[in-house]
């Protein structure tokens, strides 16, 4: 029997929703049409291909090669290869270690270039000429939320890799769209506190912001939770993405008033624009009676290790880190390590999570339909895969679960022991309700 025949009562109820969609829409729905697929890109043969859409070139490439690298490791363990990394302390889990559905996994790559009409070209391609069943990938949260839009139009899955505005599941959401990764309004929550404990209530910030939406909306929820704490904010000065100088913008900061230095930035821009603030001293600085202070709201191993020992006690949020002792953050650094002689970085286990979370949706729902797939995640509860107990929020396609405060460790014990986790926030703490103002968007319906 095909997959059409054998639907679970999941996936019949996702196939008779996409049914009024099509009738409603006034064309026959194309599973009627004689001879037609039931869906987009219905596997016939033996394999199922899933799009690697990453940032190959430009300022995110380090994340993306990274993400390459968990993606194929996931492909691995999906059809049996391999030590099987997360399969085995994944739960619950429907997968066997045999492909998905009993078909082998295959895949195919693309680049985005960090830059949103080259990720949505790419997926269209891997889509129409790969026949590519769901898109996966990211780094930027613009090319996230212009590929998702592509892939709901198009009728397949997009699992967001590295994402972090809160548009993603915001005010973009979508049908056909599920984000792991944690958002902006996560950071806020989880890093204020500390950095009220570390440098008090009495602080101006300055902001250095990547002009597009991620760095927006980063800027928005670190002011929105120091300003809460009574942080003055003395100015937002929007950068240019890949800008590589960032002099310009540093000068300016020396003679503001302003006592802390906040980088809304990320990849390699983080790393040149905060080797270059330390070199003009702020660390050095004294203002207000106060040491100067710098925060980088959102951090990474890739990061921290290209800015070397700039990183030494700067405070910063992530999405995961590989020194996490949990049973499956140790298997999955394992199972990385093994295959590429590094840990991996929170990029490559988020991209990891998302793949092995859409087989095991496929799995679940006896169906790659994706009005199937999206039923079996919605609301989906899961363990065994780092930051503890998740679950995938039905009403706006986000993951929930505890958040890591770092900052860069003073006294790393190897090239890798770069971050320390500080404080593991817990999800209750960073959990807002998915209408909250300014957050709300509209999912839609699945389109088949």
């Amino acid at each position: 029997m095909s997959d059409d025949n054998k639907f679970s009562t999941l996936s019949r109820r996702g196939f008779l929703k996409a049914s009024a969609v099509g009738a409603a829409a006034g064309a026959a729905p194309m599973f009627f049409v004689k001879g037609a697929n039931a869906y987009v890109n219905e596997p016939k043969g033996g394999t199922v291909t899933l799009g690697f859409n990453v940032p190959q070139t430009g300022a995110y490439a380090d994340e993306g090669a990274d993400e390459l690298r968990a993606y194929k490791l996931a492909v691995k363990h999906l059809n049996g290869e391999g030590d099987g990394g997360m399969l085995n302390t994944m739960k619950p889990s429907s997968l066997k270690g045999n492909g998905v559905l009993g078909k082998k996994v295959a895949y195919v790559t693309g680049d985005t270039q960090t830059k949103s009409d080259a990720a949505r070209a790419s997926a269209k391609r891997m889509i129409e000429k790969d026949g590519a069943l769901m898109i996966t990938g990211g780094s930027s949260s613009g090319v996230a939320i212009a590929v998702q839009g592509l892939c709901q139009e198009a009728g397949v899955i997009f699992m967001a890799g590295l994402t972090h505005s809160n548009d993603t599941t915001g005010k973009d959401r979508r049908k056909h769209g599920f984000r792991h990764f944690f958002n902006t309004e996560m950071s806020g929550a989880a890093l204020a506190p500390i950095l009220e404990k570390e440098f008090g209530k009495d602080r101006t910030a300055y902001h250095l912001t990547a002009d597009y939406t991620w760095g927006w909306s980063q800027e928005g929820s670190i002011k929105k939770y120091t300003e809460e704490l009574g942080w003055k904010t003395k100015a937002a000065v929007r950068t240019p993405l890949g800008a590589g100088d960032f002099s310009q913008y540093i000068t300016p900061v020396l003679n503001s008033g302003a006592d802390v230095l906040v980088l809304n930035h990320y990849g390699k821009d983080m790393v040149n624009s905060l080797t270059q603030a330390v070199q003009f001293g702020l660390r050095d600085k004294q203002v207000n009676g106060k040491d100067f202070q710098i925060v980088v709201p959102l951090f990474s191993r890739l990061m921290a290790q290209g800015a070397g020992d700039n990183i030494k006690g700067i405070y910063g949020s992530t999405n995961w880190n590989w020194s996490l002792t949990d049973e499956g953050s140790k298997a999955f650094v394992k199972s990385f390590g093994a295959e590429y002689g590094f840990p991996p970085s929170q990029a490559a286990h988020t991209c990891y999570v998302q793949t092995l979370l859409y087989a095991n949706a496929c799995e679940m729902a006896g169906t790659f339909n994706p009005c199937g797939v999206i039923e079996a995640l919605e609301g989906f509860k899961f363990d065994g895969m780092g930051n503890g107990p998740t679950e995938y929020r039905a009403e706006d396609h986000q993951c929930f679960k505890d958040v890591l405060v770092v900052k860069g460790n003073e006294n790393p014990t190897s090239q890798f022991d770069l971050l320390e986790v500080v404080e593991v926030t817990p999800r209750a703490k960073v959990e807002y309700k998915p209408d909250m103002e300014g957050y709300a968007g509209q999912l839609g319906s699945c389109n088949a």
